[in-house]
């Protein structure tokens, strides 16, 4: 996705602040109220900003960095909010990696801010300094390196708008350490409209018909769904197609509690470590209706043989996913709600 965006109006402020208190204050802006940190070198400026912020952003600290991404993770997931966490330069950041990939993968929203060296020395081997930008690029949906305290407010809004634009994911704000220390009167940016985005579309009126039309041939239905009915919030929208059209529904791992296993339309959830009849039910399916899913290898298995008798409707957000794994009939991008 691309980052270049549109601001409508500036609101701004009078007083000289330091990068690290514009950082905080931007962070309250975009609605945060958590955020998992593990204080280092690099980010202890930060760290100091949030401390006067503790009355409107609460700080938690793990353990160890992976384990706040992680649980920054978790908390997108629970709450549906973008997850927050922040480590230091070099090995503070590297350990977050784990998890930005992870969220990448699972489409979960992450902002992971980090701290780096001076300006002056990146690119010098400098102490705990490593290439974070350049690093987290394949596993990411953007990843930022702020060089100039006045791009630091606009950069942070920003990259919420991309976590959770279109198919939400992970991105990444590094800040060098004069950065957060040096001083300006913040401009701080109004709406952003992302313009190369890949914003959301929906299925047409003649595509939907077409759908219940197959339903209305189909003697061996199955829906198929995963997280992208979780990330949707879409779980109403799932229950009533299920209950009016009386198709019997498969759970990925991801798009587990969408849908309550104990309803007799429900075979639970399938592939790898999913049931027998899940698994035999999509197996003989004459048409399968995938929503929010990718055709992981871990539902599909040898791809060739999965749902072998079945007409394929796709519906995803991410128009990259349609026959990527598995060749389908109807693809339709949009957001599934």
């Amino acid at each position: 996705m691309s980052a270049t965006t549109d601001v409508k109006k500036l609101s701004q402020a009078t007083q000289e602040v330091n990068g690290a208190d514009i950082l905080v204050e931007s962070l309250i802006r975009e609605g945060v109220t958590d955020i998992f940190a593990y204080p280092g070198g690099a980010s202890m400026e930060m760290h100091q900003s949030l401390a006067k912020a503790k009355d409107r952003i609460r700080t938690i600290l793990p353990r160890h960095e992976q384990g706040g991404s992680f649980a920054a993770e978790g908390y997108a997931r629970a709450t549906g909010k973008p997850g927050v966490c922040m480590a230091t330069s070099g090995p503070g950041a590297t350990n977050l990696m784990t998890a930005i990939a992870d969220a990448f993968m699972d489409s979960t929203p992450l902002v992971c801010i980090t701290g780096q060296v001076y300006t002056k020395f990146i690119g010098k081997a400098a102490f705990q300094e490593t290439d974070f930008f350049g690093m987290t690029l394949p596993v990411v949906k953007h990843s930022y390196l702020v060089m100039d305290i006045k791009d630091l407010a606009y950069t942070v809004k920003e990259a919420f708008k991309v976590a959770t634009t279109g198919r939400p994911g992970p991105v990444v704000v590094d800040i060098p350490k004069d950065v957060q220390q040096n001083m300006i009167v913040p401009e701080w940016p109004g709406e952003i409209t992302l313009l190369d985005s890949k914003l959301p579309t929906y299925a047409t009126d003649r595509q939907l018909k077409n759908i219940l039309h197959l339903i209305e041939e189909a003697k061996r239905p199955m829906v198929y769904y995963g997280g992208g009915i979780v990330a949707a919030e879409a779980y109403d929208e799932l229950g009533a197609f299920i209950e009016k059209t009386g198709v019997p529904c498969s759970s990925t791992l991801m798009g587990v509690g969408a849908f309550p296993e104990t309803h007799l339309l429900s075979t639970k959830w399938f592939g790898m470590h999913g049931s027998a009849y899940g698994n035999l039910a999509v197996h003989n399916c004459d048409l399968l209706l995938a929503f929010g899913v990718r055709f992981d290898d871990r539902i599909t298995g040898d791809v060739s043989k999965f749902a072998p008798q079945a007409e394929i409707v796709h519906i995803d957000i991410d128009a990259s996913e349609h026959n990527k794994n598995k060749i389908v009939h109807h693809p339709i991008t949009g957001d599934i709600a």
